[in-house]
């Protein structure tokens, strides 16, 4: 049986500065340039070398394009000994313990990042946007999205579809690829438990 325990102690969570080193390593032992790193993700120069910096963090789309580009499950950018997902596989993520993908809009817990070749990617979102004009754009991606609201109240913008607000308790399941941004519209930031599914 493959399995996967965490350790009871509580680790660092992954920063900025972590995941851009972890990115910038990965990319030096391919013998990549930030250009062919750039051709394969599809992200401007700039902004890949801004985020192996660790000036930036990017949007929860174009983190999964850096992944793909670099043909890595978005758990290896976090841990490089995480493991392949197989018949029998338990992972365990215990509170505190998962690595932290920051933007400036949403904070990430990346639960079971210790698993590659998931179809489903959890996490628990913290989201720190209050208003929509935070946003550069709307958020696109292949694949199918739920969140289900565990503290506060969202409200998530879909493109060119009225906005639906959620309570706690309240959930949504929608396709990627639809334009959507979260927006916290009471006072504190509100808490989800999101999935993404990702195709291939």
């Amino acid at each position: 049986m493959h399995t996967i325990l965490k350790s009871l102690e509580p680790s660092a969570t992954a920063t900025e500065t972590d995941l851009g080193a972890r990115v910038r390593e990965i990319r030096k032992a391919r013998k990549w340039t930030l250009k062919e790193v750039a051709e394969r993700t599809g992200l401007a120069i700039s902004t890949i070398s801004k985020m192996e910096r660790g000036e930036i963090s990017l949007t929860y789309d174009r983190f999964m394009r850096l992944a793909q580009g670099l043909g890595l499950d978005v758990g290896e950018l976090f841990d490089a000994e995480a493991e392949g997902f197989a018949h029998g596989t338990v992972a365990v993520t215990r509170e505190g313990d998962a690595p932290v993908h920051r933007s400036a809009t949403y904070d990430y817990d990346m639960l079971a990042s210790d698993v590659t070749g998931k179809h489903m990617v959890p996490m628990l979102g913290h989201i720190k946007a209050h208003s929509f004009s935070i946003f550069e754009d709307y958020i696109s991606h292949p694949g199918e999205e739920f969140i289900y609201v565990l503290e506060g109240e969202v409200t998530v913008y879909l493109k060119g579809r009225d906005a639906v607000t959620l309570k706690k308790g309240d959930s949504i399941y929608f396709d990627s690829a639809l334009g959507h941004a979260y927006v916290s519209t009471g006072e504190a930031d509100a808490t989800v438990l999101g999935v993404c599914w990702k195709p291939g």
